[in-house]
């Protein structure tokens, strides 16, 4: 009779009453990684400055595109005279809401960038 390869081998020797040889393991522990140098005071300033001007510049495009669309100089423009059949898509209510819509999002993800700043990263 042949064993099966899939199958566990069972030894037919005779078992003992040895006590098991136990292995000794020396475990190495690593120091942890130093920690990173603290950001220089220019690259801390740089960060802010990056910061201030992404929130300056979400918000300024939010409120305009929350009110551009809904006064006179959105329908009466010089770029929109020469394609009228832009001009009937811009001036829907659905296109000026969905801009105004943009701009609340731009306004609030501006916003959410200056509530969760952090000096470190």
């Amino acid at each position: 009779m042949t064993p099966d390869s899939k199958l566990p081998v069972e030894s037919t020797a005779p078992t003992t009453s040895a006590p098991a040889a136990t292995e000794t393991r020396t475990v190495v522990l690593e120091s942890p990684a130093p920690a990173a140098a603290p950001p220089s005071p220019m690259q801390l300033w740089l960060h802010r400055t990056s910061v201030f001007l992404f929130v300056l510049i979400s918000a300024v495009a939010g409120v305009l595109l929350v009110i551009l669309p809904w006064t006179t100089e959105w329908t009466d423009n010089n770029l929109l005279i020469s394609l009228p059949w832009l001009r009937a898509l811009f001036n829907t209510g659905f296109f000026r809401g969905l801009c105004s819509g943009l701009g609340l999002l731009d306004i609030w993800i501006g916003f959410w960038e200056a509530l969760h700043y952090h000096e470190h990263p």
